[in-house]
């Protein structure tokens, strides 16, 4: 018989908790900058900034300068220097496809919120051969961004999953911010843009290297009660 899971829907990150993306998306935020006349930031501020939508992210990265032209500037010169450079660096974490491949034949609903745009989430799902696993995904050209939980309440309402039946998995902050927004449980992999200090001042229920370690913490949790969900008043629709 298999075993009870903890929970109906896992609700993925991308990059930095699926993909081995963010080298990549540090050196082109960097190169846009540079096509663009602004001064780079240091690596910390770039990295913390991942997740984010392109608009909060700018604004971070360029504050007091990030205008509408500026603001073009860099996005046209980010997805020049992406597809043109590093679109064929898009490589999952070594194991992810079987994992997630495993946790669909467990019975699993997945889902994917992410700061990436839709074309770009599309692409490196085509890419990597995982598009069919995933019952639901949103992207940051679809929802405000976050910690906002709206990303994470439209994939709840498309598969019919109650907040408390569902895990958000990410490897920053604002995974874990707009999870709590959502009054949904959170579990951190520090194998991308923020440390495990940081991700614990978050309070999620775990914190693992890699989301390889995923479904031995699921196992692990099979015969216990799912946290109660505990909205912020942010998740109001």
């Amino acid at each position: 018989m298999m075993p009870a899971r903890p929970f109906e829907l896992l609700v993925f990150d991308w990059d930095g908790t699926l993909m081995d993306s963010i080298a990549s998306i540090v050196a082109c935020t960097r190169a846009a900058l540079a096509d663009s006349g602004v001064e780079s930031p240091a690596e910390a501020a770039i990295r913390d900034t991942i997740g984010l939508g392109l608009r909060e992210t700018i604004d971070r990265l360029c504050p007091g300068g990030s205008g509408e032209g500026v603001f073009e500037r860099i996005v046209a010169a980010y997805r020049n220097h992406w597809f043109a450079t590093y679109r064929e660096r898009q490589v999952l974490f070594d194991g992810v496809s079987e994992l997630l491949a495993g946790l669909a034949a467990e019975g699993y609903l997945l889902a994917i919120a992410t700061g990436k745009s839709r074309r770009g989430l599309d692409d490196a799902l085509r890419a990597n051969g995982v598009a069919a696993l995933f019952h639901a995904t949103r992207t940051g050209d679809e929802a405000p961004s976050k910690p906002h939980p709206r990303m994470l309440l439209d994939v709840l309402g498309e598969l019919g999953v109650a907040p408390g039946a569902a895990l958000m998995i990410g490897d920053s902050v604002h995974d874990l911010d707009m999870a709590r927004a959502a009054g949904v449980a959170a579990l951190a992999v520090y194998s991308g843009s923020h440390e495990r200090r940081e991700l614990e001042s978050r309070s999620p229920l775990a914190c693992l290297a890699g989301v390889l370690e995923l479904p031995g913490w699921l196992a692990a949790r099979g015969g216990e009660p799912r946290p109660a969900a505990r909205p912020t008043s942010t998740a109001t629709p």
